[in-house]
């Protein structure tokens, strides 16, 4: 598809080709004299007259610069709408209309980022490849779009704020006095403008379009200097390169009966008060919004019916693209953006298959979380979409059931057995028993306990970074019989350390000092099932975050008691996948495989966990192994197809709801 006819070359009015100001310490015009004015205005016509002999010379490789498009999500009325489904499943639809796109969110909280934030206040922390650790919505922006973002494509007012006082700081204002306008509102610009320029699906060159996610509600004092940022960044612009999507509240009261439009026409006042006008509007509702309702909003918040679309509720939210595309959003992003001719028709049958799927499954696998956060699902929101993904592919109907991991020890038994009972009862029905990441002492002997039933018991175990180190406390307990063993985390000056501090690690700042981001694993040996879920793969990378690490001193008695460490890190010293040979599917990881799960490619491991939990491990990998790849979902009506594993290195032959349920077709706020 050609792009370069809508991609119009940037010429100043000097006649020279306008220079990029992002990531610039100053951005400001030179202060110097008139003879260096005077020389660039030469450069600028001699540059021009170079463009316009080109441009008439045969054949000629006119080269033209990119301009990039914007779309802007924002939210009103109430928090929680759906802006990240809502911007993910945009990028989607434009996406699937034959364009390259990129997305940004911003947070206007004042960490710099969300690492040291509580998962109960703010759910997950999603790691990034390069060990960025951000917003949950960037992992939606990932799994929906399919695409590899950076720290930076996750903004917050703490890392606006800091970029301008260390410039402040350097000097860098030469002695101005340094205000919110211009120079925080120049920042966030020129960081938008930076960020949206960095390729994120893998190819060379910069996106087609940036999709801008805005946190927060509109009129919330926290956000108004990106509100003011992006008044004056959509008119920089400039008209054809700039759309709002605004994302509001259509109630229904149930005394009345019937969708009130006016929070709506409030949230659009606010908005267009703040120097921004909704080109777009996307109303949440139960219900698809009635006719007249479609008008009413038109006539008074001043936005087209044909650009209104409803946000109804849905059996599973992979529903949304296909919603968006049904009501023809698509045409009108394509017609405020002025890409008519460019972008094709969008084509989601992959996906449509899948929504559809997922809606229809019966076959049930039950999955038991032993987690310390369970109160907000959303703290473990990438687990369950990695189970997610897994059990569509192998055609099973995934049933998480919750249990808090204290209500598993035995203090609890005394204290309320009605809790105790109730856990032990949901883990003795599961087909398979996930124990996520997690941080302190708190919960720790109920996961101990959890993976103790899965080996003894021979229920297939997954156990993710804190889940791993978990296994293998419990190992030297039951197994090697050292009853003091713990980690040093729980205990500092524990007898016997089989989970030790890693040396590279900090213990007096919090934030951005663990081992983040992608980090190879290599294999041992293939002759295990965490290498043959791989695909045979010589190694693997997969992302990281944690402080403490396997003592590489027991390795030798782990191993000789029968507990396999299959996987290690470059120096074959850092312990990375442990795997017990003689169970089922017990396997512990170090890493964090469910960041790298997609909808369409779903995570090996948690692939190999669903299969082992519903009776087909032996037939997937048979299947595996005979195409020497990863099992990668080509959706049909039938059972899942295999495909190239995307994150390993192929071998060569020749050369709050504690004790509660999660069903996976819940309606939700989140992909």
């Amino acid at each position: 598809m050609q792009t370069a006819n809508w991609q119009s070359e940037q010429i100043d009015r000097a006649g020279h080709e306008a220079e990029p100001t992002c990531g610039r310490a100053d951005s400001r015009p030179s202060s110097g004299d008139g003879q260096t004015g005077k020389k660039r205005f030469e450069r600028g016509r001699k540059s021009e007259r170079e463009i316009l002999d080109s441009s008439r010379a045969p054949c000629a490789d006119f080269s033209v610069e990119k301009k990039m498009k914007y779309v802007l999500v924002t939210g009103g009325v109430v928090s929680g709408l759906g802006k990240g489904v809502t911007a993910s499943s945009i990028g989607v639809l434009l996406k699937a209309c034959g364009l390259r796109v990129t997305l940004i969110k911003i947070d206007p909280y004042l960490n710099t980022d969300a690492g040291t934030m509580s998962p109960f206040e703010h759910g997950e922390v999603f790691v990034l490849d390069d060990g960025g650790e951000v917003d949950l919505d960037l992992g939606n922006y990932e799994r929906f779009v399919d695409i590899i973002l950076t720290c930076d494509n996750n903004i917050t007012t703490g890392k606006i704020y800091q970029s301008v006082i260390d410039k402040e700081r350097r000097g860098d204002y030469l002695g101005k006095t340094v205000q919110v306008v211009p120079h925080i509102t120049d920042a966030i610009q020129e960081w938008i403008e930076r960020v949206a320029m960095v390729p994120v699906d893998g190819k060379e060159g910069p996106a087609d379009v940036c999709v801008i996610e805005l946190g927060g509600t509109i009129g919330d004092i926290e956000s108004m200097p990106f509100v003011e940022a992006l008044g004056q960044f959509s008119y920089r612009v400039g008209p054809g390169n700039f759309c709002l999507v605004h994302v509001s509240l259509v109630p229904v009261l149930n005394v009345v009966g019937e969708q009130k439009t006016k929070p709506t026409q409030h949230s659009v006042r606010g908005l267009r008060g703040l120097g921004l006008t909704p080109n777009i509007l996307a109303c949440r509702s139960v219900k698809p919004l009635e006719g007249n309702v479609k008008e009413k909003l038109s006539q008074f918040c001043h936005v087209p019916v044909s650009n209104i679309v409803t946000l109804h509720d849905v059996s599973n939210i992979w529903h949304i693209p296909l919603l968006l595309k049904k009501q023809k959003a698509h045409e009108a992003l394509i017609e405020v953006l002025q890409l008519k001719g460019f972008a094709k028709e969008p084509q989601l049958d992959e996906w449509t298959r899948r929504a559809n799927i997922c809606d229809t499954l019966q076959d049930p696998v039950r999955i038991v979380m032993v987690g310390k956060y369970t109160g907000l699902s959303d703290s473990y929101l990438s687990v369950l979409k990695a189970l997610l993904h897994a059990s569509v592919a192998c055609h099973k109907k995934l049933i998480v059931d919750w249990v808090a991991s204290t209500d598993l020890e035995e203090t609890m038994e005394k204290e309320e057995p009605e809790l105790h009972k109730k856990a032990w009862h949901l883990l003795k029905a599961a087909d398979g028993i996930l124990v996520p990441g997690g941080f302190g002492d708190r919960g720790v002997q109920g996961k101990i306990l959890a993976a103790k039933y899965a080996r003894e018991n021979k229920v297939p175990y997954l156990g993710l970074c804190l889940g791993m180190q978990i296994a293998v406390i419990e190992f030297a307990r039951s197994v090697l019989k050292l009853p003091h063993a713990n980690s040093t985390e729980f205990v500092p000056d524990a007898k016997t350390p089989c989970i030790i501090f890693m040396p590279e690690g900090s213990k007096t700042h919090m934030g951005g000092t663990m081992r983040l981001g992608s980090r190879r694993t290599h294999f041992v040996t293939t002759n295990c099932k965490a290498a043959r879920l791989y695909g045979n793969a010589n190694f693997i990378d997969e992302r990281h975050r944690h402080r403490y690490e396997v003592n590489p001193d027991m390795v030798p008695e782990f191993e000789k008691a029968g507990l396999t460490f299959v996987g290690k890190d470059e120096t074959g010293k850092r312990m990375e996948i442990i795997e017990l040979p003689d169970h089922p599917y017990f396997i512990g990881v170090q890493f964090h495989p469910e960041f790298k799960s997609r909808p369409g490619n779903p995570s090996a491991l948690f692939l190999g966990l669903i299969a082992a939990s519903c009776g087909q491990l032996g037939s997937l990998l048979r299947t595996v192994c005979s195409e020497n790849t990863t099992p990668r979902c080509h959706l049909t009506d039938g059972p899942m197809t295999p495909g190239p594993y995307r994150h390993g290195n192929l071998k060569e032959h020749s050369n709050g709801l504690a004790n509660g349920n999660y069903h996976a077709d819940d309606n939700g706020q989140h992909e």
